[in-house]
């Protein structure tokens, strides 16, 4: 399989506290893969430190052959990421603010215009684009934000918490979005969420990180037959329990 990342016991260590703890996995071209685990389990800082927001203490991550440590210019221009708390300008159109973060990553016209054709066609807003984006609900914001964040065609999307605060149908839509985007597009996904329905029904793979330590990986089924449970939520419980009790 052709790897677009590949993190090789990836730690870092604050000055009190070892928050990641050699973690390594891999994911694959047109993968899907969901790193979850309780809060302070060292998932935001494993993200961080791919998206090289944060230096790691030790271990590295190689996204599209080039290493956080060695290239980090290399990285950022294979990555996408769009954390949870991301906004828009809101007194900008949909559409102006589409060409303002288009116009970011080049200035060639032509280039351009694709960039923002193709984020017209993915977040479908239609004739909203036209509208401000102080208008638009939570729903639409996000549809926005992912359609920025792919425009590009990064080989890999770093999504933390995609559908945190949309209701049920939004959630529902970001969710084929991101599934289309990887089966049409080839795109990669490292996603991070609460959510154990979104997670069962989006991702190819998912990680459990707790205690600074990746504790299994495996596609959803694997994991419910392995540890006898009904639905993921299960499987989560299980592997963070055995891990406290340890």
């Amino acid at each position: 399989m052709e790897y677009v990342l590949e993190v090789k016991e990836l730690t870092k260590q604050y000055t009190k506290v070892l928050a990641v703890d050699k973690v390594s996995f891999t994911i694959g071209k047109g993968e899907i893969f969901a790193l979850i685990g309780p809060n302070g389990a060292g998932k935001t800082s494993t993200i961080r430190m791919i998206s090289t927001l944060l230096t790691p203490t030790a271990g590295d991550a190689i996204v599209g052959g080039h290493s956080i440590i060695k290239e980090p210019e290399k990285v950022r221009e294979s990555i996408t990421y769009l954390p949870d708390e991301a906004g828009a300008y809101k007194n900008m159109t949909g559409l102006k603010y589409l060409r303002f973060m288009a116009g970011l990553f080049t200035s060639d016209l032509d280039t351009l215009n694709e960039y923002v054709e193709r984020a017209k066609k993915i977040c479908a807003l239609g004739d909203r684009l036209e509208d401000k984006i102080g208008s638009y609900s939570r729903g639409m914001i996000r549809k926005l934000l992912l359609a920025r964040a792919v425009m590009t065609k990064p080989k890999l999307a770093i999504l933390d918490e995609p559908t945190s605060g949309l209701d049920v149908l939004n959630a529902i839509e970001i969710r084929k979005m991101i599934k289309q985007l990887a089966a049409e597009e080839g795109m990669s996904f490292l996603l991070s969420s609460h959510n154990m329905l979104e997670i069962e029904f989006v991702s190819d793979r998912v990680g459990i990180i707790t205690g600074g330590h990746l504790m299994v990986t495996g596609n959803g089924n694997e994991l419910k037959e392995r540890y006898n449970a009904a639905n993921l939520e299960e499987v989560f419980e299980r592997v963070v329990n055995e891990h406290e009790i340890h």
